[in-house]
């Protein structure tokens, strides 16, 4: 390590959260100042789509308590985002007015989600989702509310509508794809996810054209669907996310579809980093750039970030892997979906007619698993994955053999 002054951390993410985690177990915290948008401490997101918007009672799970920080000489910059970067002076300029210089740069900056033009931002009863006073907001509309309209089928989507439908909820989700997840899941999954929302009174609909935003200035009053008006009393956008890149950009890092990031993390500008939803990276293997969205994600490209910062740098090679609650559903994939046209599908039955998994393979390669309510079949896939190793279809999918059973004795 060659390096022993300020580590600039900008983000209040998971990524930055494992960030401040890896530099303290390196003895490093006094270096490192934390710049976060938002009040809170870094905190769990997961839960605000699910439990954080049924009870008041539930509250947000920090990463580490302020005390933790303290301990670890990390500096924290709560409520005060950075707003420029002076790559030349090497320091942050934060909305204060406060300047810090900084050796290393590390930029967590995630993504936000997409708005609608057309939709103005102020209005009452239409709700985004990304930070905890986003998931306040929502969690009182939400009681108030006799009825919901998501638009979008996507993971943020389909995991609200499924909370407010426990909630007894009339829910409506509108999703303009023909199917939903198209980008995340097989079809054969994404059809059992439709049919048990729909099972449990989601009124949802594909191929949905969304059009005629009507509003009074404060709320949104009814929206066209397929040509037809439809009254709204709460509305929330789940239409996908886009990486926040602007102060990359702003500073002149590479950007394209994220912040370009090296194998280990670093941009066009050696001394700043980019890690998690914002950063575009190569793939290990293929060399292909991927941007992911994901804690997983999140989590292990800080690791690698860590490491490059303290001078142990290796590429980033870690298995994807996400998951979902919706409801009933416990969705868990490893690995990413190959594409249709050059792979096969295999089913594995489960406990249940609600549990079971579809592994996908490229020839003889196994590339990525879909387990539904199946936790520790996707345990096993991801062990399976990261060994590199392939059983044969007939032999992964006779549910009486454990996926254990095909790896190798510890």
């Amino acid at each position: 390590m060659t390096e022993t002054g300020p580590i600039v951390i900008i983000g209040g993410g998971h990524a930055a959260a494992q960030l401040c985690a890896g530099l303290q177990e390196a003895g490093q915290g006094a270096r490192v100042h934390l710049v976060c948008e938002e009040p809170e401490l870094p905190y769990q997101r997961p839960p605000l789509s699910k439990t954080f918007l049924k009870s008041e009672q539930e509250s947000l799970q920090a990463h580490r308590a302020e005390a933790w920080y303290a301990q670890a000489g990390i500096t924290l910059h709560q409520a005060d985002p950075a707003v420029a970067i002076d790559r030349a002076g090497k320091t942050v300029q934060l909305r204060s007015g406060a300047s810090l210089p900084y050796d290393q740069l590390v930029l967590a900056t995630g993504a936000r989600p997409r708005r609608l033009p057309k939709v103005p931002d102020a209005l009452d009863n239409v709700a985004l989702l990304r930070s905890a006073a986003d998931a306040l907001r929502l969690r009182a509309q939400l009681q108030a509310a006799s009825s919901l309209t998501v638009l979008g089928g996507g993971f943020i989507g389909l995991e609200i509508a499924a909370t407010a439908r426990a909630l007894g909820k009339a829910v409506t989700v509108l999703e303009s794809a023909p199917r939903l997840l198209a980008r995340s899941v097989s079809a054969e999954l994404a059809e059992h996810v439709l049919q048990t929302h729909r099972a449990s009174g989601i009124d949802l609909r594909l191929g949905a054209s969304t059009e005629g935003f009507e509003h009074d200035g404060q709320h949104l009053v009814a929206l066209t669907v397929d040509g037809q008006r439809q009254t709204v009393d709460l509305l929330v956008m789940g239409i996908g996310a886009a990486p926040d890149i602007a102060l990359a950009q702003a500073a002149g890092l590479m950007c394209d579809n994220g912040i370009v990031v090296d194998g280990q993390m670093r941009t066009s500008d050696p001394a700043i980093l980019a890690v998690g939803d914002c950063a575009n990276f190569p793939e290990a293997g293929s060399g292909r750039r991927l941007r992911l969205e994901s804690v997983q994600n999140a989590n292990d490209q800080a690791r690698c970030a860590v490491a490059t910062l303290l001078g142990r740098e290796a590429p980033y090679r870690a298995l994807p892997w996400f998951w979902s609650e919706q409801a009933s559903l416990r969705l868990q994939m490893a690995g990413l979906m190959p594409a249709a046209a050059d792979s096969t599908r295999h089913r594995r039955p489960g406990a249940t007619a609600a549990s079971f998994s579809i592994l996908h393979y490229v020839g003889e390669t196994l590339t990525c698993v879909e387990s539904v309510n199946a936790p520790m079949d996707h345990i096993m896939s991801r062990k399976l994955l990261e060994a590199g190793i392939s059983p044969a279809p007939a032999l992964a999918c006779d549910a009486g053999v454990p996926l254990k059973n095909h790896l190798p004795p510890a």
